[in-house]
């Protein structure tokens, strides 16, 4: 057994905060299904069975898939950390509020607590909330979990590669990576305070097998009463850490190794709902919050065949695998293939529970009709892809996708790291591309020679995000963007 297991074995892991088709089933107007949120890092469109993963075996998410839906075109709104969790527990796009990147340790900005999270909307109905895992939306105590909607919390405040430690997990840093030598310690964080310093990766080696015993735990005390359970996992972001009961047991490696012991933390949640009989009135939602950090190579996932990957505005990117079970709402082994994101699981929850949306403006919308599988629902049909700092570099249509001219990271070309440690990236520089996704989804054959309609449509969407949110490649501050919390003085 780690020492960050036998730490906290037998412990509470969480403490008190301080503040398809034939099933035509109706949902009430109002429900107060439990909801599990599961997030993963860095998990690419191909690492799931049921999504083409190979080498590797994911039966219980297998089994989630069965038992449920599988989206296929479903969207973070930003390829990156920070942003793509800002927009899961807002509704909003990142840059709507503020985030963009990934924070770091010395960050002196964080989530607004003015904003109102997933947590706060569904407190208001009287759920209990609870979170688990990687935070990354401050590491300072007033941007912390329990000061934005979360009455309970244990993880790390940021990514797991934000140490004092190299990609070998050593501590001998190169100058090319001389900022790790100003990281403190990584923080075990339970409730607002310290609880552990991870020091090596020996500690983190466990950290999958603490974020499962806490998410069991808070069900095993919550289950009388309707929750919000919140995991995002630290893994499979690098550095790579598995515990001794899932080393080896893959064909692929050690990434395979850590997507079993991911798919092993579902199938624990998903016994410990059938245990405690809440789980047949929970909706379960397991998605990633961007593509794979392809230049790690065999440390890294899989894009499934689509373009790039973390940190771009290709389909690698931006698009993930997303499963939902709800039963008796959710048909069975279904999929869905209509456009949908992350930031629209704010506003569903907010209908299928009756709670009130936000009172600022968010960018989700009720997606609902898909979960029930209705046939003619089409909820959204228009997504935008920002990144960096406030970069509108695409916006998609139905199966019609507009890049815009602009610089971004590319993997392509480039020899991948090995064994943990990075390969280089470029820059490339895109044109104005159109790709139609339905026949094109590797967006490798640009038509815009041929559909000048449609780039004059595409166009115009842009233009009403430039005018709302702004769009610093065109100069353009927009109208309707709200500032990140900031460090009080």
């Amino acid at each position: 057994m780690n020492n960050l297991t036998k730490l906290l074995a037998g412990t509470s892991l969480l403490v008190p905060g301080m503040k398809g088709l034939a099933q035509n089933v109706t949902t009430p107007q109002k429900q107060s299904p439990n909801i599990v949120l599961i997030f993963t890092d860095d998990m690419g469109y191909g690492d799931l069975g049921t999504f083409g993963a190979t080498l590797f075996q994911t039966p219980n998410l297998d089994r989630l898939a069965s038992e449920g839906m599988r989206f296929t075109n479903f969207y973070v709104s930003q390829a990156v950390c920070s942003a793509s969790r800002a927009s899961l527990l807002t509704g909003c796009y990142s840059n709507r509020v503020g985030i963009n990147g990934a924070l770091n340790p010395h960050a002196k900005i964080g989530l607004n607590p003015e904003e109102e999270t997933i947590a706060d909307v569904l407190k208001s109905e009287n759920y209990a909330t609870g979170m688990v895992g990687k935070w990354h939306l401050g590491h300072l105590r007033q941007f912390l979990p329990l000061q934005q909607g979360f009455d309970e919390y244990l993880g790390i405040p940021y990514s797991n590669d934000m140490w004092p430690l190299y990609y070998d997990n050593t501590r001998n840093v190169p100058p090319s990576h001389k900022r790790k030598n100003t990281y403190p310690e990584l923080p075990l964080i339970k409730g607002n305070e310290l609880y552990r310093e991870l020091k090596s990766i020996e500690d983190q080696n466990e950290i999958t097998t603490v974020y499962t015993e806490a998410a069991v735990d808070f069900i095993r005390r919550k289950h009388d009463d309707p929750f919000f359970l919140y995991v995002a996992h630290s893994m499979p972001h690098v550095p790579l850490a598995v515990s001794d009961k899932f080393k080896g047991k893959s064909e692929q490696g050690l990434y395979g190794d850590v997507m079993m012991e991911i798919d092993w933390s579902v199938g624990e949640i998903l016994n410990a709902l059938d245990e405690y009989g809440v789980a047949e009135n929970t909706l379960v939602i397991f998605t990633s919050d961007n593509g794979p950090w392809l230049c790690f190579g065999d440390h890294a996932g899989s894009a499934g065949g689509l373009r790039e990957g973390k940190g771009t505005s290709y389909e690698g990117g931006q698009r993930v695998p997303c499963i939902m079970k709800w039963p008796g709402v959710i048909p069975e082994s279904t999929i869905c293939n209509k456009l949908s994101s992350t930031i629209d699981v704010l506003p569903t929850l907010a209908e299928i529970t009756g709670a009130t949306m936000p009172k600022a403006k968010i960018d989700g919308v009720n997606i609902l009709p898909l979960l029930k599988g209705e046939q003619d629902a089409d909820p959204r049909r228009v997504l935008y892809y920002y990144y960096g700092n406030n970069q509108l570099e695409a916006v998609r249509k139905d199966n019609w996708k507009l890049v815009f001219p602009h610089d971004h990271r590319s993997y392509v070309g480039d020899e991948p790291g090995q064994n943990g440690l990075p390969g280089p990236t470029h820059t490339a520089t895109s044109g104005l591309e159109l790709y139609d996704l339905r026949r094109d989804p590797g967006e490798q054959y640009d038509v815009s020679a041929f559909y000048p309609e449609k780039i004059s449509e595409l166009q115009a969407l842009a233009e009403k995000a430039r005018e709302d949110m702004g769009d610093s490649l065109t100069g353009n501050e927009g109208a309707n963007r709200r500032e990140p919390g900031r460090a009080s003085e």
